[in-house]
């Protein structure tokens, strides 16, 4: 939804949160002092993730309207919308949270890579085969996006997120990744739009809010997108075949402008430093969690607890996918996306993940 769809009043105020200075970020709560009677809570501006999946809708939401103003006891409230209800598109966020326009903001990954290649590191399709192999791997990289996030961008490094694994959901039969070829496929990235390609299929970048009419349109053949997140919006209702092989894992950091970090008063900061970790693991166990979930749900199962059950036909993942995965990670997702973002990222790639992958990016 953009913002010239929504109502005049609710658009005003979108805007006025978004575009004018954030003066609440400049108020104070007393230190070691008890605040009067009549103070204002401090008001914070948050921007988060898609709207229409958990993350949202059962942590970052949550948190943010109702967890943080009972642990501050009304000194703190914090104001969150979805970017895509937001009028903002997923690859402005950078450069919104670089500017100040967005104070707080969650960044989707396979999207603000478009503006910085480097971004794009932890979450190369084939690169992970499992939760816990993407676990070590963000915790190697950490240090790195960090540090390049402060010194590159001006944003602080808060939380990062991930969604259930991201999967191919398609309208005809198939039996593996070799029957993509000329299917037209949804993709995310343009790493999942470089592994859509070399397998010989037409990669189509999509919003997550357009995906649905798409596919029902029959304007693309395939999908790939979170297990759980698919099911939740229906389109299991508009797919037959789900493969289970994970393909990436939609990763997104949650971080601040730093202007807007240092305005906070201390012991603000000091407890978020002490409860994002906490949203992040919830975040994290969630999303493990509905990776089965999801699969069983969109294929109709007794162990589906928290989605729609579907009738798909669930393609296990054979050696060949998973081999063939593997070598056009080698092969051909990781030379392009060096050819995009340069020989540092090649090192940052070798320095950090290759030694858990298996895989290096300079021979």
């Amino acid at each position: 939804m953009t913002l010239t769809r929504l109502p005049v009043p609710v658009r005003l105020l979108f805007r006025r949160r978004l575009l004018l200075p954030l003066l609440g970020l400049l108020q104070g709560l007393a230190n070691a002092q008890p605040a009067p009677a009549d103070a204002q809570p401090l008001q914070l501006r948050i921007v988060g993730g898609l709207a229409s999946v958990n993350q949202y809708t059962r942590h970052e939401e949550p948190f943010w309207a109702h967890q943080l103003p009972a642990l501050t006891a009304g000194k703190v409230r914090a104001e969150i919308v979805p970017f895509d209800r937001a009028g903002i598109r997923g690859q402005d966020m950078l450069r919104l949270l670089q500017s100040g326009v967005v104070p707080f903001g969650t960044l989707m990954l396979s999207l603000s890579a478009t503006q910085d290649p480097l971004l794009g590191l932890p979450d190369m399709p084939g690169a992970h085969a499992d939760m816990a192999a993407l676990r070590r791997s963000v915790a190697a990289v950490r240090p790195l996006l960090s540090s390049h996030l402060r010194q590159k961008h001006g944003l602080q490094l808060l939380a990062v997120y991930a969604y259930p694994a991201q999967v191919l959901y398609c309208r005809q039969p198939f039996a593996g990744l070799a029957d993509l070829a000329k299917r037209r496929v949804r993709v995310s990235s343009l790493p999942q739009s470089d592994l859509v390609d070399a397998l010989a299929a037409v990669p189509v970048m999509t919003p997550f809010a357009e995906m649905l009419a798409q596919v029902r349109a029959g304007t693309l053949d395939c999908a790939i997108t979170g297990t759980m997140s698919g099911n939740t919006i229906g389109l299991h209702e508009a797919t037959s075949h789900l493969h289970a092989l994970p393909l990436s894992w939609g990763l997104s950091l949650f971080a601040a402008n730093s202007a807007a970090w240092a305005s906070l008063p201390t012991e603000v900061r000091n407890l978020l430093l002490q409860q994002l970790p906490l949203l992040e693991q919830a975040v994290w166990a969630e999303a493990e969690r509905e990776t089965g979930d999801g699969i069983a749900c969109n294929a109709g199962s007794d162990a589906c607890s928290s989605g729609k059950r579907g009738r798909m036909q669930v393609v296990k993942p054979g050696a060949a996918d998973q081999q063939r995965l593997r070598e056009l990670l080698a092969g051909t997702l990781l030379p392009r996306w060096v050819a995009r973002c340069g020989p540092r990222c090649a090192e940052a790639w070798d320095s950090t993940l290759a030694p858990l992958v298996g895989v290096r990016a300079l021979h």
